[in-house]
This record gives C-alpha cells, structure tokens and sequence, in this order.
C-alpha cells in the first residue's frame, strides 16, 4: 500500500507538471505576434558576442516558434523520469526484500544472513545502475562511452585493491562452503594460527585463542590453506599415553588403567574403551588408553586423564619410568 500511496502523489505531482508547462506553452504561443521584434533582438545579441553578421532570419525564427514545443517536450520527459524513477527505486527496493526472505528459505537455513544480505545488495544496486542507464539513454545520451569509462575505471581500482578483493572473495567462498563456522576450534596450517573461531566476515576471520588473544586471519590466505577444524564433529578421540617400568605387573597395569578410563566424567560410555601396550621403549613399556570425549571438552579431558592416571598409578605402587643416565667410576 506504501507503494501505492507513492505511486499515486508521483503521478499526481506528474500531472500538475504537464498542465503547468502546457499553460506556459500557450501563454508563449499568444504572445507570438512579438516574435519579429525577438528576432531581431536575438540576431542582435549574437551579433554583439561573436561579430557574425551574416545570420539567416529564418533560421532564428524557426528556432523561436519551435522553442515552446521543445521546453514543453524536455519538460514533459524530465517529470516522466522523475516518476519512473522513484516507482522503479522503490520496486526495487520490494524486490530485494522479497529475494532475502526466498534466497534464506529456500537454503534451509545454510547460508549466512551476512552473505545473503551481501547478494541481496549486490542484486539491489546492479538494478538501480541498470535503472540509472536506462533513463539516460532515455535523454538521447550516448551511453557506450559512459560504460568504456566506468570500465577503465573499475579495472584501475580492481588492481590498486586486488588484495582486499581476493579476501573480499575468500570470505564468499567460507561462506558458502560453510568449512567452519561460529563457534568451532580450528587450526591454520599455514600461519599455525588456533583458535575458536568468534566472527566470519566478508574481508577476514577473528579465532579467540586459549590465552585470550584475538588473531584476525585475512579471508584471502585462510580460503587457500588446509584447515584443521576440532569440533567439526561432535565426538573426538582421546589418545593418552604413559610409562610403566619393565617390572610392573603388565596384567595389573591394564587393569588400573581400565578403571581410570571408567572413572574419567568426559570419557562416553557408549563408545569403545581401549588399554594397551604401545611401545617398548628404552626407559620403560609405553601404555596407551584411547577413548571418545566431547569435542569442545577434549583438552578438559586430557588434563583430567593425565590427573587420574598418576593418581591411580600411585596407588597401585605403580612406577613410572623417567630418563636415568648410570655413571660407574673406576
């Protein structure tokens, strides 16, 4: 109804126009018998700029009569455009509106409204250029050398700030392609940079690091580089392993630490457990446990493993081998 409304005072403001200008035309039009005096008045004032005194009368009186129709005419297309072009700016704008709604529900919810906002932009002002074109071409402008223009320049631009386009562009690709997103702990592997990733922009990526820093990774770079996301899935496997001495009662040590898997609060009880030897190594026999925790919980879990390990190790008078260098004297 708002367009209606607008619709309607344009078309009203239109009509007012065109009765203005046809009232002025007649009033030009009765005081026609005056036009033998403004010729020569004209042909005078030309005389006088540019020195030229051989002008054709007819010419001038020609141009004269034919002035009213002309004003009457340009008038008539200038407060048609007018309307045309607030209508049409406000289709436009409804057009919009309508595309974001459909672009967000027909995806199910799988492209970022940032993204969709951005298209929803891109389409709006591709249509006001073309609106824009249209009505200058309306005029009688010549407009292929308008478009070579704005060609050359956009090409100029496009290299002075081909960097920030390139992360301009990156940004549309991880939100498409959606290979993190809010919320998730990932790994650059190429600048090393981790993080829970805390904002996705068109022009770079903000992660929070475990210490409380924020790293700010251009889109560009991350787009290119494999990423190592943590939490893509919802469960990850914890992998822990620890030392007994060669002396230790292999049998007794598997079955402490089966225990110690069954006490930990993250370790899922529906998922495979495992206990088993690992390594022989040169200072003792590498045990290794693996389980399945929470994701977003994996290192909470992995601090309290190694705290149950030690304590239940202990307790069992289960030693844990360290490095010993044995220097004998003669």
């Amino acid at each position: 109804m708002a367009l209606l409304n607008t619709k309607g005072r344009l078309v009203a403001l239109a009509t007012s126009s065109v009765l203005a200008l046809g009232a002025e035309k007649s009033s030009v039009l009765a005081s026609s018998t005056d036009s033998t005096e403004t010729t020569e008045e004209v042909i005078n004032q030309i005389t006088a700029i540019t020195g030229t005194e051989e002008i054709d009368p007819n010419v001038i009186t020609k141009f004269l009569q034919d002035l009213p129709d002309m004003a009457f005419n340009l008038g008539l297309k200038v407060v048609m455009a007018i309307v045309l072009f607030f209508v049409a700016w406000q289709i436009i704008n409804y057009i919009g509106k309508i595309f974001n709604k459909s672009l967000i529900k027909m995806s199910l919810g799988k492209i970022d409204k940032s993204l969709a906002d951005f298209l929803t932009s891109l389409i709006k002002v591709v249509l006001r250029i073309m609106l824009i074109f249209a009505i200058i071409a309306a005029f009688g402008v010549d407009t292929a050398s308008i478009i070579a223009v704005l060609g050359s320049a956009g090409v100029a631009v496009g290299l002075a700030v081909q960097g920030a386009l390139s992360n301009f562009a990156g940004g549309v690709l991880i939100l498409i392609s959606k290979p993190f997103e809010v919320g998730d702990y990932i790994v650059d592997s190429t600048t090393k940079y981790e993080g829970t990733v805390t904002e996705i922009s068109l022009i770079n990526t903000k992660l929070a690091t475990m210490d409380n820093r924020v790293v700010i990774i251009p889109n560009g770079g991350l787009a290119d580089s494999a990423i190592i996301n943590n939490t893509f899935q919802d469960e990850r496997i914890l992998d822990v392993k620890v030392g007994v001495s060669y002396e230790s009662d292999l049998k007794l040590v598997k079955k402490v630490l089966k225990k110690t898997v069954e006490k930990s609060s993250f370790a899922l009880k529906n998922k495979d457990k495992l206990v088993f030897i690992d390594e022989l190594a040169d200072s003792g026999i590498i045990v290794g446990i693996r389980c399945y925790v929470p994701a977003k919980s994996y290192l909470s879990a992995k601090w309290e493993m190694n705290e149950l390990i030690k304590e239940d190790l202990d307790a069992a008078s289960i030693s844990i081998p360290y490095p010993q260098l044995d220097v004998h004297m003669k």
